[in-house]
């Protein structure tokens, strides 16, 4: 019977900055997991306000102003307290590579987006970003580590290098390297930098 292997048990802080100078902000890049994602006091002190959930199976009740207030068979509506954005991934098998793909889109968009002076769009531009999913080690790992090799190559050429340093930033230990990602998040991610690097390099020479 074959058993499988588990990871020992860590404790890290909630969230962890990963990388600094991202996008035309100079945003600070920070991952983590629902505890951290949860707590705004938190996520206030860093400046954070852009989340970017990767998990299916982890949301959170991010209202800060109510439109439409909850009622039987209706969830309240209305305006978070961050600029939230989802991407909901599967911790392991079943996800396509272009929902890693897709992911880098939602956030290198997330960063550059620009927001209408309305009150209806009640956020700023810029702020820092928060990358979360459920304990902060696998599905968060390899989208910011994505998004550092694309946004970053100089300082970080391959896939490699970027998960590496995401590894190291968030205090993940080499007995679970095997799960921090996951082997097939890994390998979307390998095939999203490449799709990313393909559509780069036709955008440039359409120029």
């Amino acid at each position: 019977m074959t058993q499988t292997r588990r990871a020992p048990v860590y404790t890290r802080p909630p969230i962890s900055p990963v990388a600094e100078g991202i996008g035309p902000h100079g945003a600070t890049l920070y991952i983590g997991g629902m505890e951290g994602a949860r707590d705004m006091d938190l996520l206030r002190a860093h400046d954070i306000r852009i989340l970017v959930n990767c998990a299916v199976n982890l949301d959170f009740d991010l209202i800060g102003q109510t439109v439409l207030a909850a009622e039987a068979g209706k969830v309240a509506a209305g305006y978070g307290m961050l600029r939230y954005y989802k991407i909901g991934m599967i911790d392991g098998d079943g996800n396509p590579s272009a929902m890693m793909l897709a992911g880098l889109l939602i956030l290198q968009g997330a960063i550059r987006q620009t927001m209408p002076d309305r009150p209806t769009y009640p956020f700023k531009d810029g702020g820092n970003i928060l990358v979360n999913c459920r304990a902060g080690r696998s599905r968060s790992v390899a989208l910011a580590s994505l998004l550092l090799h694309v946004e970053q190559p100089d300082r970080y050429p391959t896939l490699d290098t970027a998960v590496a340093h995401v590894r190291t930033a968030r205090q993940l230990h080499p007995d679970e390297w095997f799960e921090t990602p996951k082997p097939m998040l890994l390998d979307a991610a390998r095939d999203a930098a490449h799709w990313a690097q393909t559509m780069a390099a036709g955008a440039a020479a359409r120029v």
